[in-house]
């Protein structure tokens, strides 16, 4: 019986909740705390085993995102789950001369603690409230505090969020389990009609849909036409 491991990291910060804010909302130091859950945790847990790993030809699982493939929420999630992405693609192919296997699980949206809107909606107010005046201007009242883009959150998780994780773990068992496992697991009816698509799509395609699921701020210096869905 082979030593297989499988690495799981709980995309968890400020208890659970997704730091789901435009770029320039967040400090240094919330970039720091997302990547240092989701990102070099898993490094560093991954480097201590490996050892073990390539002696008896084992398996690593590393669970990642849909938002590892194609970035569209700012904050340091995305940033983190691409990291996980190019880890584990580097991994792969550093340990396949030594037998060991690697896979990532990319979920979609799935009804999890770290979907949770109420946390998240609390992280964007404080997000919010620790801005100058100077860039709440630069994006206006109705952009957050008429509740444009927390209705988009809001959408998001109601209208994206499967409940059913048994997904997101019979992938994990197949990577684990199986003779030829696969090098990337997309989970979710959202991901693999929506996101994973979205991701082969040129860049200025991607770019064009994304922001018309997104608010316009106020200080858009943007002249182009632009085209938004109501949420």
């Amino acid at each position: 019986m082979h030593f297989r491991f499988i690495s799981v990291f709980k995309a968890q910060l400020y208890t659970v909740s997704i730091p789901m804010p435009p770029t320039d909302w967040m400090q240094l130091d919330d970039f720091y705390k997302t990547l240092d859950v989701n990102l070099m945790g898993l490094i560093g847990i991954t480097l201590k085993l490996l050892p073990l790993l390539k002696k008896n030809k084992g398996r690593i699982v590393n669970v990642s995102s849909v938002l590892g493939r194609l970035a569209f929420l700012g904050g340091g999630y995305c940033v983190s789950k691409w990291g996980v992405e190019a880890f584990s693609d580097t991994l792969r192919r550093d340990m396949h001369h030594f037998g060991v296997k690697v896979s990532i699980i990319e979920p979609g949206f799935f009804k999890t603690g770290v979907t949770n809107i109420g946390d998240i909606e609390r992280d964007l107010q404080r997000l919010w409230n620790q801005l100058t005046p100077e860039a709440k201007d630069s994006y206006g009242k109705k952009y957050f505090l008429d509740c444009k883009y927390l209705r988009l959150q809001r959408l998001s998780m109601r209208r994206l969020c499967d409940p059913d994780v048994s997904k997101v773990t019979k992938c994990m068992e197949h990577a684990l389990t199986a003779k030829y496992p696969r090098t990337r697991y997309g989970v979710g009816w959202d991901a693999k009609l929506l996101w994973l698509p979205l991701s082969y799509a040129p860049t200025f395609l991607s770019d064009a849909i994304l922001r018309m699921l997104f608010p316009v701020p106020a200080g858009d210096s943007n002249p182009a036409k632009r085209y938004q869905i109501d949420v």
